[in-house]
């Protein structure tokens, strides 16, 4: 039995992600197919990475991950596997793959589109269920695809930091309108280096306190923790920390307009304070 797992930015609204299950399933029949999420925002690369990084970590050597995001950022010719930390992942070649796992991946090879076709998401997805059949089979990546292609690379989003400061971008905004900063519990506390800290949200709301979970605080007070996945997480004990303080999560197209957005800029940050 092989695991799939399947992340996209499609929805579930029309019949997409059930074609490409199909795909799939005509590879092989025995597959279990997990699905991540088919909700992420199109176009946003570091909530995609954030995403992927947080459940792919979790899954068995062996498991093949399709990652669907962002797929017509300009027209493709190639779709790219990659075999990394013992996974496999395919994706578009829009520069995910290098935010996902946060540098280059130990092999890529590129997965040529049909000359003869025009590159639908369905024409893209049997490309990948047809290199799927060949994993299955045995075969290595450099005779499933051609290796030493050129890839697309982007970066993960990164804090900004000062002596005294560090700034975090929001990742992503959860079903409870918990916030969710690009901030480690390993990036913290390097540049704490033990000392006191404020922080600071949406000009006057102060935490000062790293919690466990949202118990420790009463209901109805602000919390600060680090999530499952070791990133920094602000709520609301039985509330909702993003509608309350009017946050947003961070999207390239905002950062773009930042001169024209300069105040919704603001809330989609996240500062932290040393003394």
């Amino acid at each position: 039995m092989s695991i799939i797992t399947l992340t996209t930015d499609i929805g579930q609204q029309d019949y997409v992600v059930a074609a490409v299950k199909g795909q799939l399933y005509s590879v092989s029949e025995s597959l279990t197919i997990v699905d991540v999420s088919h909700q992420l925002s199109s176009f946003n690369y570091p909530q995609a990475a954030y995403f992927c990084d947080s459940a792919f970590r979790h899954f068995p050597p062996g498991t093949f991950h399709i990652v669907l995001v962002n797929m017509f950022d300009q027209k493709p010719t190639q779709m790219l596997l990659a075999y990394h930390n013992k996974q496999f992942i395919a994706c578009a070649d829009n520069g995910l793959l290098t935010m996902i796992i946060d540098g280059q991946p130990e092999k890529v090879v590129g997965l040529p589109l049909p000359e003869n076709e025009r590159p639908t998401t369905l024409v893209c997805t049997q490309v990948i269920a047809n290199a799927l059949w060949q994993i299955l089979a045995g075969k290595d990546l450099d005779y499933i695809g051609e290796s030493g292609v050129t890839i697309v690379e982007k970066l993960r989003l990164k804090y900004v930091n000062s002596p005294t400061t560090m700034e975090g971008q929001i990742l992503y905004i959860d079903n409870f309108e918990n916030v969710i900063v690009n901030i480690t519990k390993e990036d913290f506390d390097r540049e704490r280096n033990g000392r006191r800290f404020k922080i600071v949200f949406k000009r006057d709301e102060v935490i000062d306190t790293i919690s466990e979970t949202y118990a420790c605080v009463p209901q109805g007070e602000k919390v600060a923790f680090f999530n499952s996945s070791g990133y920094l997480e602000i709520a609301i004990n039985k509330g909702n920390a993003a509608g309350l303080f009017g946050l947003q999560g961070f999207s390239e197209a905002m950062q773009k307009q930042s001169i024209a957005l300069q105040n919704k800029w603001f809330y989609q940050t996240v500062k932290i304070f040393f003394e």
